[in-house]
């Protein structure tokens, strides 16, 4: 396989929109996955190199969310016991099985996503109106089993592909009772950070990386990653919200097409 300058340049410009769309809301794998597939790399190949390409993006992103975190240690340690278990599950299952099956279920998993983030609040202020909401977002634990429950299933998949968990898991903290979308992001962005790093060593240690790729669009993901979270900040959180939703939609639709025809 041949890489010219300018396949590397276009696979940097991919990687840097992917950590900035990874950072907000999820689904920049939808740009640098089919342009490692563009290029020629065969498609285990391409799943572990963009699997370790984007885990600085991740890093640096969860960085640019670190001042809204507050006393989250709970919420974190709950998010990363079964996003470490289920991402190595789900890479060994990549390297195993291949990517053919889930390709069939990545538009329903992200559509099916989108939905629960776009009714997520409608439905919990109907719930705070009914019942009366007087958790503290900022102290305690907003999980519990049925939570690490899902998280471990997203973290499956996540290892498995990775297309849309940040999606998955903003749904997910939604319906859990979190109201602050720059926290959510920023819980999201750590998950992501366990997901994608034990993914990552997985497809290391069976040896599916190019790593000449992978650094090129790492060094992309790291910029792109720190500067979305300060880009969400500015255009507000209703905006991300409505981002988020563009995204899922768009990546949801444009997979199902692709599958069918």
């Amino acid at each position: 396989m041949h890489v010219s300058l300018l396949h590397l340049a276009l696979l940097f410009l991919a990687a840097l929109a992917a950590g900035a769309i990874n950072s907000v809301a999820g689904g920049g794998t939808l740009l640098t996955f089919p342009a490692l597939l563009a290029m020629g790399v065969p498609s285990v190949a391409a799943n572990a190199t963009n699997a370790v390409a984007l885990v600085p993006g991740s890093v640096s992103a969860y960085w640019g969310y670190r001042g809204e975190m507050g006393r989250s240690r709970q919420d974190l340690l709950m998010l990363a016991v079964p996003s470490l278990f289920g991402g190595v599950l789900g890479a060994v299952l990549a390297v195993r099985v291949g990517d053919a099956v889930f390709n069939h279920l990545v538009p329903w998993l992200i559509l099916g996503a989108t939905f629960l983030f776009l009714v997520q609040d409608p439905v919990r202020k109907w719930l705070d109106a009914k019942q009366g909401d007087k958790r503290d977002q900022t102290k305690g634990s907003s999980f519990g089993l049925s939570g690490m429950i899902f998280q471990f299933f997203v973290a499956v998949y996540g290892g498995f592909f990775g297309a849309g968990i940040g999606i998955l898991m903003l749904a997910l903290l939604g319906f859990l009772g979190q109201t602050n979308i720059h926290r959510m992001n920023g819980l999201k962005n750590f998950a992501a950070i366990c997901i994608n790093g034990v993914g990552a060593a997985t497809f290391i240690f069976f040896g599916r990386v190019h790593w000449p790729l992978a650094i090129v669009m790492a060094a992309g993901a790291l910029i792109g990653g720190f500067g979305g979270a300060g880009l969400a900040r500015r255009i507000g959180q209703e905006n991300v919200r409505r981002s988020v939703v563009a995204i899922g939609l768009t990546f949801g639709v444009y997979t199902l097409w692709k599958q069918f025809a």
